[in-house]
């Protein structure tokens, strides 16, 4: 069997048996679909969208970043986590998937994932009244691939350094604190001027930010044009990447 077969096996293997977990279903499908229902439905909170932009744009973009942060980042930071101390990642390298094919199809896995989460979500906003232009959807959709990639190296080398407990710990609070001040669900037009300068260039917010400008005409306080939020994730992508090639323990 070839190796793009065997990574897509496992791929879809990781992907079934992330889907029967109650808990992770709950973080990559549930609480984003609540989020985006109760963004769009109470104006509790603004979410800086230009006058004549409806509110469902501004709500789909954030709920993006947090389905992405979500999986790619605490979800896949934890699995790897769990799987290390359990043994399954050493056990999985002695079969005839090479450590490389082993991350390829657990990245994969992600990939998939977050395509059910995009279809879920743009299907929920449709229900709420979001009429989508093409062209910032197809801009957007490439945005979502590479906040995937990049957020996933960091999980990568989160969930490969640290034991699963503390690999727990951190992520879940990594989560909470970006899902309320890291420009995912809110725009860091939220936070106060110093802070943005400095939060505006997480990748949570990069891509929160930009999904934003895509489908809700919003820029960040920063002004990042696209192409620049882009070199942003591609270099935190990079620097993940370095680390989890540096860290990364298999036990």
């Amino acid at each position: 069997m070839s190796t793009w077969a065997l990574t897509a096996r496992q791929a879809g293997f990781d992907v079934r048996l992330l889907l029967r977990n109650g808990e992770q279903l709950l973080l990559t499908l549930i609480i984003p679909v609540v989020l985006l229902v109760l963004l769009t439905a109470s104006d509790v909170v603004s979410l800086g969208q230009p006058p004549g932009v409806p509110r469902v744009d501004a709500a789909l973009a954030g709920v993006l970043a947090v389905a992405v942060l979500s999986s790619a980042f605490t979800s896949l930071a934890i699995s790897t986590g769990f799987d290390r101390r359990s043994g399954a990642l050493l056990m999985l390298a002695t079969t005839p998937l090479s450590r490389t094919t082993i991350l390829a199809a657990r990245s994969l896995a992600t990939l998939l994932v977050v395509a059910v989460q995009v279809v879920v979500l743009f299907a929920v906003a449709a229900l709420l009244g979001w009429r989508p232009a093409p062209g910032d959807v197809a801009t957007a959709l490439m945005l979502v691939l590479l906040g995937t990639l990049c957020l996933g190296a960091l999980g990568f080398a989160l969930g490969g350094a640290l034991r699963a407990e503390a690999t727990l710990a951190v992520a879940n609070a990594v989560f909470l604190v970006l899902l309320v001040a890291g420009g995912t669900a809110l725009p860091t037009t939220s936070l106060p001027a110093p802070v943005a300068a400095i939060v505006g260039w997480l990748p949570s917010a990069l891509l929160g930010d930009g999904l934003r400008e895509c489908l809700a005409g919003e820029t960040g306080p920063g002004g990042l044009p696209l192409f620049v939020t882009a070199i942003a994730l591609g270099a935190w992508m990079l620097a993940g990447i370095l680390v989890a090639r540096r860290t990364f323990r298999w036990d």
